[in-house]
C-alpha cells in the first residue's frame, strides 16, 4: 500500500463559512422590524455595522475570545494583593468595537437623560448582530448602558460619571474611572444565602463621613474588571444601593477582593466571579431603604438586553442552519429542498421573525415610554412576558439548528456549539422564568387598569387571526383566577405570544396569520416541524429569512 493512498481526499458537498456577510442587509426581518419601529433612517449605519460584524475577522475575535478565557491574578509578583482579570487580547477587541458604536451609550443624551426618537431600537439591532458574532462580552456592555438609569437616583454621582460614560471609547487600563477614556460598570445583587431574594442580603453598609464603608459578599459580581458597580448593601435605612469603585480618590485600589471566577457552562469569555468586600468605599445612590426601587431601573433594562441576545441566538442558529442546508446535498437534493427539512427550517425561520418583531416592539416602547403612558405600560407589564417567553425558548431551538449542520453542528470548530452552550444563561441572568411571571403577575396587581388597557390594545392589533380572541379570554381569566400563580407560566406564555403575532401583523400579516395558527390556535408541537404549513408559502419564509 502506498503512501498516498492515506492522503485526505478532495472535500466537497460541506457548505462554506458563513463568513464576510451583511448582517443586517440578509436579514429582511430585522430590516423590516427595525423600519417598522421608527429606525428606517438608520439603515446605512446599520448595514456598516452589519458588514462589520459579519466579517471573518470578527468571527475569529468571538472565537479567540472563548478558547482564551480569562484569568485571575489576586496577587502581583512581589505579592501585592491586585485582584485584577486577564483577557485574551480578542476579548479587549470585541469590547472596543462595541463602545466605538455606542452599544454601551447610545440610548443615553451626554447629561444622561434618555436620547429619545428611535435609540433603543436602533441600538438593539447593533445589539442584536453582536450577539450573533460574540456573547460573552456584552454583559459589561450591557450593565454599563444600564447602569445609567440607576445613577439618575444621585445626579451628583450621574454628572461626574457621565461625560466618561457617554464616550465611545474603550480604555481596558487598570486606573481609577476619572483618569479613564471610557468606562465600563458592572453589579453586584445576590449573595450565597438568598440569590433572588435580595431581601435577605446581608452584606451591611456602616456610614464613613458623607461615604460608606461595606462588608460582606456577593455570589454572583459579573465583569470584576468593570470600573465601578452597582451594590446593595444592608444600611441603617434598609437595602439600599451604592456606587463602587474599583479604586479610590487617592488613587489606591479599593478593598473588593475576587476570591475566584466562576467555571461556568457557557459564556466563557466573560468572568464572573465570586467577591468578598473588605470595608469597601462606596457612595449612596438614591435614598437609605430603596434599594431595589434604584436598582430596579437597571435591571428592566438589562432584562431587555437579554431577549434581544436571545433572539440574536437564535437569529445566528437559523441563519448557519439554512446556509448549510442550501448547500449541502443529501440523496440527490439539497438539504433545503427536502420537504421535511423545509418543514424544520420554515418553523424556525418563523419563530425567530416573530422573535425580533416582538423585540423590536418592545424596544419601540422603551423609546416613547417618557412621554406614552400607554407605552410605558406596555413596557412594564410585557418586558418580563418577552424575556421570559424569548430567552427561555432559545435553548430547545439552538439544539435544533445545530442537529440541521448533523455533526459538523456538535464540534466546537463551528459557531452553534458554542451558542448553544451560551443560551441558557439569558433565562437565568436578571430574573429566572418563575420571577419573570411573578413580575407580570406584581404588574398586573398593581396596574391593573394599564395592563387591561395593554392587552386589550393587543385585542385590537391580533383581531381576526387564529387563535387569538381565544388566548386574549384565556389571559384575562388565567389572571383573575385566585390561584393565578399556579397558572402563570401558561398565561404568561400566551400573553408573550400575542404580543408576538401583534408585533409581527404589523409588518408581515401573511406570516402573522401562520404564526397565530400554529402557536395560538394550536398547540405548537415539542419539535420544530412538527406543523401543518401546506396551505403556506414557505419558500417565502425562507427567502426572507436568508436571501
Amino acid at each position: 500500500m502506498t503512501q498516498d493512498s492515506f492522503a485526505t481526499h478532495d472535500v466537497f458537498n460541506q457548505s462554506p463559512p458563513f463568513e464576510d456577510v451583511d448582517l443586517f442587509a440578509c436579514d429582511a426581518p430585522l430590516v423590516a422590524a427595525v423600519a417598522a419601529n421608527g429606525g428606517a433612517g438608520a439603515q446605512a449605519e446599520l448595514s456598516d455595522f452589519g458588514k462589520h460584524w459579519g466579517s471573518t475577522a470578527m468571527a475569529a475575535r468571538g472565537r479567540f475570545a472563548n478558547e482564551n478565557t480569562p484569568k485571575l491574578r489576586t496577587f502581583d509578583a512581589r505579592g501585592v494583593r491586585r485582584d485584577e482579570v486577564e483577557f485574551h487580547p480578542a476579548y479587549h477587541e470585541l469590547m472596543a468595537h462595541s463602545a466605538h458604536a455606542g452599544v454601551h451609550n447610545s440610548t443615553w443624551s451626554a447629561d444622561g437623560r434618555p436620547a429619545g426618537g428611535a435609540a433603543e431600537v436602533v441600538r438593539a439591532a447593533k445589539f442584536y448582530m453582536a450577539a450573533q458574532v460574540e456573547t460573552g462580552h456584552l454583559c459589561p456592555i450591557t450593565m454599563t448602558r444600564a447602569a445609567v438609569a440607576a445613577l439618575a437616583s444621585q445626579p451628583d454621582i450621574l454628572a461626574k460619571t457621565m461625560p466618561v460614560i457617554a464616550a465611545r471609547a474603550y480604555d481596558p487600563s487598570f486606573a481609577p474611572w476619572w483618569r479613564k477614556r471610557g468606562m465600563t460598570l458592572g453589579m453586584g445583587m445576590t449573595e450565597k444565602q438568598g440569590g433572588t431574594d435580595v431581601r435577605s442580603n446581608m452584606t451591611r453598609a456602616e456610614r464613613d463621613g458623607s461615604a460608606y464603608r461595606i462588608t460582606g459578599h456577593k455570589w454572583f459580581m459579573s465583569a470584576p474588571m468593570c470600573d465601578a458597580f452597582l451594590v446593595l448593601a444592608q444600611a441603617e435605612g434598609g437595602l439600599s444601593c451604592f456606587f463602587m469603585p474599583r479604586f479610590v480618590s487617592d488613587g489606591s485600589v479599593n478593598v473588593i477582593h475576587f476570591q475566584r471566577l466562576k467555571d461556568k457552562l457557557g459564556n466563557r469569555s466573560n468572568a464572573s466571579s465570586e467577591v468578598e468586600f473588605h470595608g469597601a468605599h462606596a457612595e449612596l445612590i438614591g435614598d437609605e431603604g430603596k434599594g431595589i426601587r434604584t436598582i430596579i431601573q437597571m435591571v428592566q433594562l438589562t432584562r431587555q438586553d437579554c431577549a434581544i441576545a436571545s433572539a440574536g441566538l437564535m437569529r445566528s442558529g437559523l441563519a448557519h442552519a439554512l446556509h448549510h442546508a442550501r448547500h449541502r446535498s443529501v440523496f440527490q437534493k439539497h438539504l433545503a429542498d427536502q420537504p421535511l427539512m423545509q418543514a424544520v427550517l420554515s418553523d424556525m425561520a418563523l419563530h425567530v421573525e416573530a422573535s425580533i418583531a416582538l423585540v423590536m416592539r418592545l424596544c419601540r416602547a422603551f423609546d416613547r415610554a417618557p412621554l406614552d403612558a400607554a407605552e410605558a405600560a406596555y413596557m412594564r407589564l410585557l418586558t418580563p412576558a418577552i424575556k421570559y417567553w424569548i430567552c427561555k425558548s432559545a435553548p430547545a431551538f439552538l439544539y435544533e439548528a445545530m442537529e440541521c449542520l448533523g455533526g459538523n453542528g456538535y464540534v466546537e470548530e463551528g459557531i452553534l456549539a458554542r451558542h448553544y452552550r451560551e443560551a441558557p444563561v439569558n433565562a437565568i441572568w436578571e430574573g429566572s422564568g418563575n420571577v419573570m411571571c411573578l413580575d407580570v403577575l406584581r404588574a398586573l396587581g398593581r396596574e391593573a387598569d394599564a395592563a387591561l388597557a395593554v392587552l386589550q390594545a393587543l385585542a385590537g392589533e391580533t383581531q381576526g387571526l387564529p387563535g387569538a380572541a381565544e388566548a386574549v379570554a384565556f389571559i384575562g381569566k388565567s389572571f383573575r383566577r385566585p390561584d393565578s400563580e399556579r397558572i402563570a407560566r401558561l398565561a404568561v406564555e400566551k400573553l408573550a405570544l400575542l404580543a408576538a403575532a401583534a408585533a409581527l401583523n404589523a409588518i408581515a400579516p401573511k406570516h402573522a396569520e401562520l404564526f397565530a395558527a400554529t402557536r395560538l390556535a394550536a398547540t405548537h408541537g415539542a419539535m420544530y416541524g412538527a406543523v401543518e404549513f401546506s396551505n403556506h408559502d414557505v419558500s417565502a419564509l425562507l427567502a426572507r429569512a436568508l436571501p
